[in-house]
C-alpha cells in the first residue's frame, strides 16, 4: 500500500528524534515535512540536532530536510508533536481545525473528555471519541505520560481480571525524561530529587482515565510519589495493589503473562509480548531492560505477596520509546487499522 503522509512538530527535541528515527523507516508512514520552534526554521534537521543528546540514526535524505514553522499547510494526514506543552495546546489545536489528525505525546489535551488518552494494549475503543470532537476531519489524540504508559499497560490485565481497588507506586525517572538538557548536571550527581513538578498528579488522573470507559474515569484509588535519579533512560516504578477479592500469586502472574490483546493485528510497532515478567530479583534494570521489544515492552519483576496490599512488582517502561516516542506511532497506526485516518 501506499504510505500516508506525516509530519513532525519539535523535531529537534529528545522525543522528537526519536520520533523521526521510528517513522524514518516505518512501513505505513513517510515523513514528508519537520517542523521545530522559529528560530530554527529553515536550517536543515541535520544542522539543528548535531551535536544534541545521543542521536539515533538519521538518514540523510531526512537530515537535508528544512524545518518549517508549526504552522498547517503541509499535505499530510497526520501530525506527530513533540512539542513542548508551554507552546503546544494552541498549535495542536490549530492543525486539528484544519482537518490534520494530530497524536500528540504533550499532556494540554490528555484530560479532555473528548480527546482520546490512548494505550492501544488497553483502551483502544477510547479512539472512537475522535469522531466526537468539534475539528472535522481533524482530530487530536494523546499518549499518556511517560510513567503511566508502563503503568497503565501493567494494570490493566489485573483490573480485568481482578478488579482493582487501589494502587500506590514510587517512581525513579531518569533523566531523559526531563527533555534537554534537562536537569542541572550537580542537582543529581550522587544525588536523588524526590520531587518532579506535577508527575503524581499526571500518574494518578492519566492512569484511571485509560482504565475507565470511554466517557468516565475509573474508581481505582491511586496514589503516587515520584523522584528523579541519574539514570540515562528508562522509569522504574515499584507498585503496590490492592484487588476487590483476594488474588493469588500464581493467577496474577497468568494474567499478566496471557495479556496479548494485539496479537494478529498486524501493527508494526506492536510488541510480540507487552509485559515480560522476569523470575530475576535484580530485574528489571534501565540497562539491561530498557530497550527490550525495541524500547515497546515493560519489564515486571519481584512479582510477590504484599501485607499491607495484596500484590507487589516493580515495571520498567522505556521513557523516550514505549512511553513517548513508540506510543504516538502506535497510536497512530491503531487509527489507521480502525479506519479514523480515511
Amino acid at each position: 500500500m501506499s504510505k500516508l503522509k506525516v509530519m513532525v512538530l519539535g523535531a529537534t527535541g529528545v522525543v522528537g528524534q526519536r520520533l523521526v528515527s521510528l517513522l524514518a523507516e516505518h512501513p505505513w508512514f513517510e515523513i514528508t515535512a519537520l517542523a521545530a520552534s522559529a528560530k530554527s526554521a529553515g536550517a536543515t534537521y541535520g544542522e539543528s540536532i548535531a551535536g544534541k543528546w545521543h542521536t539515533p540514526h538519521i538518514p540523510s535524505r531526512i537530515a537535508d530536510f528544512r524545518l518549517r514553522d508549526c504552522v498547517p499547510g503541509e499535505d499530510v494526514r497526520i501530525v506527530f508533536s513533540a512539542l513542548d506543552a508551554d507552546v503546544a495546546g494552541p498549535i495542536e489545536e490549530e492543525f486539528a481545525g484544519a482537518g490534520y489528525i494530530v497524536c500528540s505525546n504533550a499532556r494540554n489535551h490528555r484530560l479532555r473528555p473528548l480527546v482520546p488518552l490512548l494505550v492501544p494494549e488497553v483502551n483502544p475503543d477510547h479512539s472512537a471519541l475522535l469522531k466526537d470532537q468539534k475539528y472535522g476531519e481533524g482530530g487530536i489524540v494523546t499518549n499518556p505520560n511517560c510513567a503511566v504508559s508502563g503503568i497503565a499497560l501493567a494494570l490493566a490485565p489485573l483490573h480485568r481480571c481482578f478488579g482493582i481497588k487501589r494502587v500506590a507506586v514510587t517512581t525513579m525517572q531518569s533523566l531523559s525524561g526531563a527533555g534537554y538538557p534537562g536537569v542541572p548536571a550537580l542537582d543529581l550527581l550522587a544525588n536523588i530529587v524526590p520531587y518532579i513538578e506535577g508527575e503524581e498528579d499526571k500518574i494518578e488522573r492519566e492512569t484511571k482515565k485509560i482504565l475507565g470507559t470511554q466517557k468516565k474515569a475509573s474508581a481505582i484509588r491511586m496514589s503516587a510519589q515520584c523522584a528523579r535519579v541519574g539514570t540515562a533512560v528508562g522509569h522504574l516504578v515499584m507498585a503496590a495493589v490492592e484487588f476487590q477479592r483476594p488474588v493469588s500469586l500464581e493467577d496474577a502472574q497468568a494474567a499478566m503473562t496471557e495479556f496479548r490483546p494485539l496479537a494478529g493485528a498486524g501493527l508494526p510497532s506492536a510488541p510480540a509480548v507487552p509485559l515480560h515478567l522476569s523470575g530475576n530479583p535484580f530485574r528489571p534494570q534501565p540497562v539491561l531492560d530498557a530497550n527490550r521489544e525495541n524500547g515497546m515492552a515493560v519489564t515486571i519483576g519481584r512479582l510477590r505477596y504484599d501485607s499491607a496490599f495484596g500484590l507487589r512488582f516493580t515495571l520498567l517502561v522505556n521513557n523516550l520509546i514505549r512511553g513517548a516516542a513508540g506510543g504516538a506511532v502506535l497510536n497512530a497506526e491503531l487509527l489507521m487499522t480502525r479506519g479514523l485516518l480515511t
